[in-house]
């Protein structure tokens, strides 16, 4: 089984490493090829742990999806994630922002490597402000739902979810903060940029939230194709919101667009492969916490891109990473407590 959800990621890292030792023998010798490869391999690892939560998330929407659009997020949804999310719709980013065109930052991409790389720290603002706000409302809307019924932190979330009876709570929540992070951690010639980037990701979340409502869960047998396609849509864009932040890490780390394709490209195809190992494990009803774990990463990851509309804040990817391999660890513990409790009380879920 292992094989088969990582068997595409496994020959797809050996092509990436060979891909970036390949490089480096061309454009340097054996030295810079060996480092080139480690960077690759380091940058993959990133990439994953800044994106664990990302893959649980995406395996509670996959779950409920047909094998044809898990094979089609699999397949297609690896070129969208490498080609698209992690080297276009940052040059598009860098292109909207900087006012320049979309082939002169494409050339600056592939050619000047520095100056692309000056040009897309430039652009942070309005990136962090737009993935931070698409993933706040992730988090608000999962932990502020008055239908779970299942709470990881007990009185805390049932509270929660009490005040997500209130229509529409997660969007005014989420507005606020942006208003704040606008107001008090964006310098004031930047604050038109991260106010409109951030009212981007809100109208962008609406649009997929609306999508996704047009289809009734007990007619999805007819309408399949159409609700299958709005989930993909939804994770691809989930997973941009993720990706944004570590396309701008990586070049904390090489200026070398290569070796960040190389790099981020392992990340995301073990980032879905995961994800479906999730599901077809069932994962998620055995570890009862682990979609709440997720989300609570998901929110700190929100909380953290929003602080960084301060340039003079830089929180390290590590840190980042850390937080939500540490929400999705206690959850898996609590999970693991849980049932081990329901067993001794002869298989029966105890009210929290």
């Amino acid at each position: 089984m292992i094989n088969k959800e990582f068997g595409f990621a496994f020959i797809v890292t050996a092509t990436a490493l060979a891909g970036a030792f390949a490089y480096g023998l061309q454009t340097g010798g054996i030295g810079t090829a060996l480092n080139y490869l480690f960077i690759a391999l380091v940058l993959g690892v990133m990439e994953v742990s800044l994106s664990f939560d990302n893959a649980v998330v995406n395996a509670s929407v996959l779950k409920n999806m047909s094998a044809v659009w898990q094979r089609r997020f699999l397949v297609w949804g690896i070129l969208i994630a490498v080609v698209g999310m992690r080297l276009i719709f940052p040059v598009v980013i860098v292109a909207v922002t900087s006012g320049l065109g979309f082939g002169e930052v494409a050339s600056l991409a592939l050619n000047d490597s520095v100056r692309y790389a000056e040009y897309l720290e430039k652009a942070e603002v309005a990136i962090s402000a737009f993935g931070g706000v698409f993933l706040l409302l992730v988090a608000l809307n999962y932990l502020m739902d008055p239908e779970k019924d299942e709470h990881w932190l007990g009185s805390f979330e049932r509270r929660l979810a009490g005040i997500g009876k209130l229509d529409t709570i997660q969007v005014v929540v989420t507005v606020i903060a942006l208003m704040l992070a606008t107001r008090f951690m964006v310098a004031p010639a930047e604050q038109i940029t991260a106010l409109m980037a951030g009212l981007t990701g809100v109208v962008l979340y609406l649009i997929m939230n609306a999508i996704g409502n047009l289809f009734d869960p007990d007619d999805m047998a007819a309408r399949a194709g159409a609700a299958g396609l709005s989930a993909f849509l939804y994770l691809e864009v989930l997973d941009a919101s993720f990706s944004l932040d570590g396309v701008i890490g990586a070049f904390a780390i090489t200026k070398v667009v290569v070796i960040i394709a190389a790099g981020l490209a392992i990340g995301a195809v073990f980032v879905r492969s995961l994800t479906l190992f999730l599901v077809h494990r069932g994962t998620l009803a055995e570890y009862r916490y682990l979609e709440h774990g997720a989300h609570y990463g998901i929110l700190a990851l929100a909380v953290i891109m929003l602080l960084s509309t301060n340039r003079d804040l830089h929180i390290p990817e590590v840190v980042t990473g850390l937080i939500g391999v540490g929400f999705i660890g206690l959850s898996i513990l609590s999970s693991l407590r849980a049932n081990r409790r329901d067993a001794l009380d002869g298989g029966h879920p105890q009210p929290e």
